[in-house]
């Protein structure tokens, strides 16, 4: 059985590979309609990682997080977009909150395995 699921693996593997690729590329071209990247969609008070994360970015990373949501929801009232000039020059998928996501994550996993206090609140609000 291990054989035939190797071999459908490799069959269906070229169109998960293609869907995956156009989902990202339909993500990527709506974020750029409005000026966001995609570490601006994690919210810090639904996921304490992503909190703790963000504490650890320097200001004016946030500042321009801050910066790009604000004009998000401004043109999103609007009912308008960037212009296609402002649209070519976004970057959607240059992370800047995700390895630090990561690294938390990571130090969250090890505490668990050394059975050691987490040091915040890992509740929902």
């Amino acid at each position: 059985m291990a054989v035939r699921s190797g071999f459908l693996a490799k069959l269906t593997e070229p169109m998960w590979d293609w869907a995956a690729r156009s989902y990202q590329a339909s993500v990527g071209k709506e974020l750029k309609k409005y000026g966001l990247r995609y570490d601006d969609l994690l919210d810090p008070e639904m996921n304490m990682d992503v909190a703790e994360a963000m504490s650890r970015l320097p200001q004016q990373v946030l500042d321009d997080r801050n910066a790009r949501l604000k004009r998000a929801l401004d043109l999103s009232l609007k009912h308008v977009y960037l212009s296609k000039e402002m649209q070519a020059k976004q970057t959607p998928f240059e992370f800047y909150l995700t390895p630090t996501l990561q690294a938390v994550e990571a130090e969250n996993a090890e505490r668990i395995a050394l059975g050691t206090a987490v040091p915040y609140n890992r509740s929902i609000p």
